[in-house]
């Protein structure tokens, strides 16, 4: 089929691609036909007034089904990457940035890499690596294994990158725990010295995939507390929240038809709950023909050559799992240096 004619879907992609073989790959940074979908209220804040207590709620909606469904992974890796979509989703929302926060989890398991990341203005995407081997093995023994077992043991890292010639800030913990939730907090408890719950819940429901999280954090000093609470009272107004959230089912968490205000309510109105402004939440995939191209760019010709297959070069988005397509002809790629010369 001659590439101007190629069909992916109706309406947009096959718009987009005809436009792509008539715009210079490095130009043509425009968007490639994935889910134009954003989630106003994706990330509640809210705290308790005059309680040592804030957190977040994460409800991904449909979200979670645009994200993680480009994908053909097992149920059990699917429900790792939306947990660690929700993560990252909340987690970000609690820092002051510019750029993107991302959390990575390398090990010698069966899904030696998963990645999530978020970007200030709310764009999300993840992705997972499988070994096929080592999965298949786990999964003839535990048809729902844990974060645990899919991960083996490695490195948690949370990275905030605000680009240009600002330094990253990185944090590195050994993967510890059965689930990601046990896992993100050891990384506080060792790293951060934060006190914190974390739920995290991801399902394949009626409507799709489904994902979110609520997380709990301990305020540090005296900052939005009743000046009169004792250490003790601080100590104990802790417990009861903990304790107020752990009633939360993932039912709850998932349901689309439960409002997230409702739900706080329902779970911390008698500590008074108040709702801070809802954050949006995007399917957040920024690649682009341009950004893999100057990446094909910096190869060596002979390099180029391998790539090519029946005279194309063929790159897949690890993300939004598109496939870009490069006619050789076009890509130059870097000049090998004459004999002698560096």
């Amino acid at each position: 089929m001659p590439r101007g004619e190629q069909r992916v879907a109706a309406g947009g992609p096959v718009a987009y691609l005809a436009l792509m073989h008539e715009t210079p790959a490095f130009l043509d940074s425009g968007r490639p036909p994935v889910p134009d979908l954003v989630l106003p209220r994706g990330v509640l804040p809210f705290f308790l007034p005059q309680r040592p207590v804030r957190g977040r709620l994460v409800r991904l909606g449909p979200l979670a089904d645009a994200l993680l469904s480009r994908h053909e992974h097992h149920p059990a890796v699917t429900r790792l990457v939306g947990e660690a979509l929700a993560l990252a989703a909340g987690l970000s929302t609690a820092l002051k940035f510019r750029g993107s926060f991302s959390l990575q989890a390398k090990g010698d398991g069966p899904v030696p890499i998963l990645l999530a990341d978020c970007t200030d203005a709310g764009e999300l995407r993840g992705y997972a690596h499988t070994s096929p081997e080592k999965l298949a093995a786990l999964l003839e023994a535990d048809a729902s294994p844990a974060a645990g077992s899919l991960l083996g043991s490695g490195y948690l890292a949370f990275t905030v990158d605000q680009g240009g010639n600002q330094n990253r800030h990185q944090g590195i913990v050994a993967i510890e725990g059965e689930s990601l939730a046990e896992m993100v907090l050891h990384y506080f408890d060792t790293s951060e010295q934060l006190r914190c719950q974390v739920r995290l819940a991801c399902a394949q429901t009626a409507a799709g995939w489904r994902a979110g999280a609520l997380i709990l954090e301990k305020v540090a000093g005296a900052g939005g507390i009743d000046p009169d609470m004792d250490a003790a009272a601080q100590e104990e107004s802790w417990r009861t929240a903990t304790m107020l959230a752990s009633t939360l089912t993932d039912q709850e968490l998932l349901d689309d038809e439960l409002p997230a205000d409702r739900l706080l309510y329902r779970l911390f109105h008698t500590e008074g709950v108040a709702a801070d402004r809802a954050r949006a939440l995007s399917f957040g995939c920024r690649c682009s023909r341009a950004r893999l191209a100057s990446i094909l760019e910096g190869f060596p010709a002979d390099d180029l050559d391998h790539m090519a297959a029946e005279s194309e070069i063929m790159m897949t988005c690890e993300f939004c799992n598109y496939t870009f397509r490069f006619p050789r002809d076009d890509v130059r790629g870097k000049e090998a240096a004459e004999p002698g010369k560096t």
